[in-house]
């Protein structure tokens, strides 16, 4: 089939570059002038299937209220005249159940998980190169009442077989050298040692160049207007390029994705959360993290990239504002010198931020949609890089009338009417 594809994240690449194995003919269509420019840019670079849980959880609710009043909070609310941004928070709310968050983070783990399985499927089978590291993710208490309250994550975890240690402050400080000069400000943590890093950008730039390899055609610099209709098929996309065509159209715009089928009346309960990053060179090797440690207090995650460091966080509720805010940098800032104080330079930091495609629920949606030959991939959230592969692949098995190695029913546009009220 000639299948077009929206969007050249890493969501659209990955979708591209599977699709073009399974013998499509397949062309990108991105108002950027190449891949990864927008929320792929400069994502935390977690590949963290064991880490892949919904942010509406048991309690969260009162610990939002903590969060908006701390000085380094990770939640910020701006909030708007927009009814998309209330209901979708609403929505949110009703997941916020210690049964809802078990079925939702099922649904994530798996599609994560093989999503990692693919990533290294990827490594093996094209050698490719985006600074990967292996040596799992540590999930950092600073208090002994984070650590008390990990069972209901540990029980999932237990559920799907995903191997995790409950390490004391020693067993810390044995996979993360650097944190042996601030051990007094941690108690514990819970290390996922399957979970990977890498560059997200990096990696999207060099898996486009193995697509084009393989017959992709990437048309940039094209801004997507609509998509028309004709009954219950999509008929064309209108770009500044002019109307095209395809046997089949993948819809992979991110946070960018509800708007643009909203006039097709396909609601989709996806709204951007603004995430911030800084990349920092590294100054000190000995004093730099060995691979990612999530700073449970803040929800930073501070990432080994080659010879820098990438530390990502916040969920800023603020629509599709782009604006960057020095506050949110003060607490990226703060959560790498607290533990890493020797690491980086942060006088040749850079500061950005993206915006995640979030569900209310947490799991993306990936699969058909009430017009025959439109598929949707997106909804990924803050998971995005770690479900990427995955997703990719799950959807050129549809697309090409294979089931896919995965059940992945829970996800499917089918079922988002009944996931989402």
């Amino acid at each position: 089939m000639k299948v077009l594809i929206l969007g050249s994240g890493v969501i659209g690449v990955t979708s591209a570059y599977y699709l073009a194995r399974a013998g499509h003919e397949v062309t990108v269509v991105d108002r950027q002038p190449e891949p990864a420019l927008e929320t792929s840019f400069a994502n935390a670079g977690e590949v963290s299937p064991g880490y892949s849980s919904p942010w509406a959880g048991p309690g969260v609710p009162v610990k939002a209220v903590k969060w908006l009043l701390m000085k380094h909070g990770p939640l910020v609310i701006r909030p708007k005249l927009d009814p998309v941004m209330w209901v979708w928070l609403l929505k949110m709310l009703r997941n916020c159940t210690s049964a809802r968050y078990a079925v939702n983070k099922s649904r994530m783990i798996p599609i994560a998980e093989y999503s990692r399985d693919a990533l290294r499927d990827l490594r093996r089978d094209i050698g490719i190169q985006y600074d990967e590291r292996s040596q799992g993710t540590l999930q950092l208490f600073r208090h002994q009442s984070q650590l008390d309250g990990t069972a209901e994550d540990i029980a999932v975890l237990k559920q799907y077989g995903v191997p995790f240690e409950v390490l004391s402050r020693e067993g810390c400080i044995a996979v993360e050298p650097a944190l042996g000069s601030v051990k007094e400000k941690f108690v514990g943590g819970l290390r996922l040692p399957q979970d990977e890093t890498g560059d997200c950008h990096m990696f999207t730039q060099s898996l486009a160049k193995h697509a084009q390899a393989l017959g992709v055609r990437f048309l940039f610099n094209t801004g997507i207007d609509r998509i028309v209709t004709d009954g219950a098929r999509v008929s064309g996309v209108a770009t500044s390029a002019g109307l095209l065509q395809a046997d089949a159209y993948v819809l992979a715009l991110g946070s960018w994705s509800p708007r643009l089928v909203a006039p097709l009346g396909i609601s989709l309960p996806v709204y951007p959360v603004k995430g911030y990053s800084i990349t920092v060179p590294i100054k000190d090797a000995s004093g730099a993290p060995e691979s990612t440690v999530m700073d449970e207090s803040y929800k930073v995650a501070i990432t080994r990239l080659g010879n820098r460091i990438r530390v990502g966080g916040t969920a800023e509720i603020s629509g599709y504002s782009d604006k960057l805010y020095d506050a949110r940098r003060a607490t990226l800032d703060h959560s790498l010198t607290d533990l890493f104080p020797r690491g980086g330079d942060l006088a040749k930091a850079t500061f950005w931020s993206g915006l995640r495609p979030m569900t209310p629920d947490g799991p993306p949606v990936i699969g058909p949609t009430q017009y025959a030959n439109l598929h949707l991939n997106t909804g990924h959230g803050t998971l995005g890089w770690t479900m990427s592969c995955g997703s990719g692949r799950v959807l050129a098995d549809m697309l090409s009338g294979k089931k896919p190695d995965i059940d992945v029913s829970a996800l499917t546009v089918d079922r988002y009417k009944h996931r989402f009220g």
